[in-house]
């Protein structure tokens, strides 16, 4: 599942602050709080047939997170969209695109941890890319339980979309030395929390489970996905999940921007095995794509 380096993404213009950037210069400071702390919000964005997925719910996202961490000076959600379809129509790209949208507290007058050194503004990044969906969607993931936690809003919220990683990266470790594809996390008590990079669901009898989004991030795919199941008529519940729930469902998969949706065949050696004949998976597959215009916003 390693990715690999697309040519077309050779000569990348990258968005730093203020500009256009060949992605050999694109560049921030040393003394910027994302090099400094990883003093940071981010959002992953995908672009299909010349429109960006879900792109307000992102805005409102990163917006959320940048109040949460006490941002100041922070570009206005007209400015970051301008920039993104400044980049866009500057790369030419309209369809199969991933974006990685970065604000940072800005650059720092001297080096130090206290955030009234940032009066320079936020630092925005857009790293826009040609890239599939990093998961094999037809034949699936196989995953392990990782022995990191995931964070609690008694330490670290996971509701703020922040650039410290440390503790998915861990986990991604984790899943790398153990042969599979990535790592489930679970929360402080024991119970499913996310995955290293996306939101879990299962299903079993026909029911749609998924965990309450108490110490995982309000994954953007995990709540279109709870609508489209409602509006498709599929009983939907959020719940806390134990392994072996996990083990004995029907159907399991994750659901993010970089990975759409994913079925899960493995956790633990355990293979999941369908015994009721579920087919949610395929129905809300099928859903979510004839979605994607309706949520979709125009570049322009």
């Amino acid at each position: 599942m390693l990715q690999k380096f697309n040519p077309l993404n050779k000569d990348l213009l990258i968005y730093v602050k203020d500009g256009l950037y060949h992605r050999s210069e694109a560049k921030v400071s040393v003394f910027d709080s994302v090099v400094q702390g990883g003093d940071a919000v981010w959002e992953g964005l995908r672009v299909y047939r010349g429109g960006i997925f879900a792109f307000d719910r992102h805005l409102e996202r990163l917006m959320a997170s940048a109040k949460a961490m006490h941002f100041q000076n922070v570009p206005t959600r007209k400015e970051i969209s301008q920039a993104v379809f400044e980049t866009l129509k500057a790369n030419k790209m309209d369809d199969g695109v991933h974006i990685r949208l970065t604000l940072t507290r800005g650059e720092k007058r001297t080096s130090g941890m206290d955030p009234r050194l940032n009066d320079m503004g936020c630092t925005l990044i857009i790293v826009p890319e040609h890239k599939p969906p990093v998961y094999d969607n037809e034949n699936g993931i196989k995953i392990i339980t990782s022995s990191i936690r995931r964070n609690s809003p008694n330490h670290l919220d996971s509701k703020i979309h922040h650039n410290n990683l440390i503790n998915n990266i861990l986990a991604k470790i984790e899943s790398n030395v153990a042969g599979a594809d990535a790592a489930l996390m679970l929360d402080a008590y024991g119970f499913a929390a996310e995955l290293n990079g996306t939101n879990i669901f299962i299903v079993k009898k026909n029911i749609l489970y998924t965990p309450f989004a108490n110490a995982c991030l309000h994954g953007i795919t995990r709540g279109l996905i709870i609508e489209i199941a409602k509006e498709e008529g599929i009983e939907v519940y959020e719940k806390d999940l134990s392994l072996t729930e996990l083990y004995s469902a029907d159907e399991v998969f994750c659901t993010g921007t970089m990975g759409e949706l994913t079925p899960i065949m493995a956790i633990d050696e355990r293979k999941i095995e369908n015994y009721h004949g579920s087919a949610v998976m395929k129905q809300l597959i099928k859903a979510f794509e004839a979605k994607i215009p309706q949520y979709s916003i125009p570049i322009s």
